[in-house]
């Protein structure tokens, strides 16, 4: 005679197992590859989004297209007149010094304000000082792109602005200026404004890399006799470069194509002074009605962003394994 109590345990446990694995297999990443349909909505907005208009503005780049009849395929003509065109490589080397302004400075000032911040600031006064610090530092951030142009362009008016005025106020009318409309300084003037918005943004990413910095690193360092600048140079630098690697391509890219504050505040002048790339594409799209020409453009800022990043992720994998290797 068989026992029940024990024959039935086992009788039911196949049967646990088969719904076991039935239930594992309708969740992300069991059974028959379902988790696939999670990533169906970013596909489809991809391919909408970036993909066909990006297939869309390479085939624009060979044709003859002004926005009203088809368009006409004139093969590398825009690209030939784009390579001897003066008014894009000036653009290109107002891209430079843009990438001066939004990654050089910000990143190296950044680096070493977050440092000072963390290290010293917080050290001396206080967490909550150094946070407040650094919520200050990120707010141009956070204003949007168009409104902080038009303050920036209301405090450089060249009659009634807020810079002249104070100038003149303290008895130095004479450097009183008209700096957004003068080729010598309007370039010059963009790039202030810049660094200021950028320099938050490598501030905070610096800041939060720098928490899981051992503080007993700091503290060995300077009972062994080095100051800040040996602390910074050897510890802080050393431990973020990733979040260092992470800052410069992104703010590059960002430099590379800038467009709503140099478009609010000079729209490309005075003359070609001021003018970049994603300017004079858009002009050539909305104002000439080039739009062929305006997609070459386009495209043509696109190649360069695509070989910086790989060149930058290149250049971060080789100093990892150089440090690994180490």
């Amino acid at each position: 005679m068989v026992d029940v109590s024990v024959a039935a345990p086992q009788e039911r446990a196949p049967q646990r197992r088969r719904q076991r694995g039935r239930s594992d297999s309708l969740m992300p990443g069991g059974g028959h590859g379902r988790f696939w349909w999670y990533l169906l909505p970013g596909f489809v907005l991809l391919t909408v989004i970036v993909l066909v208009p990006l297939l869309w503005n390479i085939y624009l780049s060979f044709t003859s297209y002004r926005g009203i009849r088809p368009p006409k395929f004139i093969g590398l003509n825009n690209w030939v007149r784009l390579f001897g065109d003066d008014k894009f490589w000036t653009s290109f080397g107002n891209s430079i010094a843009m990438v001066i302004a939004m990654v050089v400075i910000p990143t190296l000032v950044g680096l070493i304000l977050a440092a000072m911040l963390f290290d010293l600031i917080g050290k001396k006064f206080g967490g909550k000082l150094a946070s407040f610090l650094r919520a200050t530092y990120y707010l141009p951030q956070i204003l949007p792109v168009v409104i902080a142009a038009i303050v920036i362009g209301w405090i450089l008016r060249p009659d009634n602005g807020a810079l002249n005025t104070m100038l003149q106020a303290v008895g130095l009318g004479q450097f009183a200026h008209n700096w957004l409309g003068s080729p010598d300084t309007a370039l010059a003037s963009i790039m202030a404004v810049m660094v200021w918005v950028q320099l938050g943004y490598p501030v905070v990413i610096f800041m939060a890399a720098l928490q899981r910095v051992d503080p007993e690193l700091y503290e060995a360092a300077e009972l062994d006799g080095a100051n800040w600048l040996q602390r910074f140079r050897s510890i802080t630098v050393s431990i973020i470069r990733p979040e260092i690697f992470v800052v410069t391509l992104t703010c590059t890219i960002a430099a590379l194509k800038v467009f709503g504050p140099v478009y609010t505040l000079t729209r490309g002048g005075p003359g070609n002074a001021t003018m970049v790339p994603s300017v004079y594409s858009y002009s050539e799209f909305f104002q000439s009605q080039q739009v062929g020409y305006g997609a070459t453009i386009a495209t043509a800022l696109t190649v360069v962003i695509i070989a910086v990043s790989i060149l930058f992720i290149i250049a971060q994998n080789r100093a990892e394994r150089r440090e690994n290797e180490i």
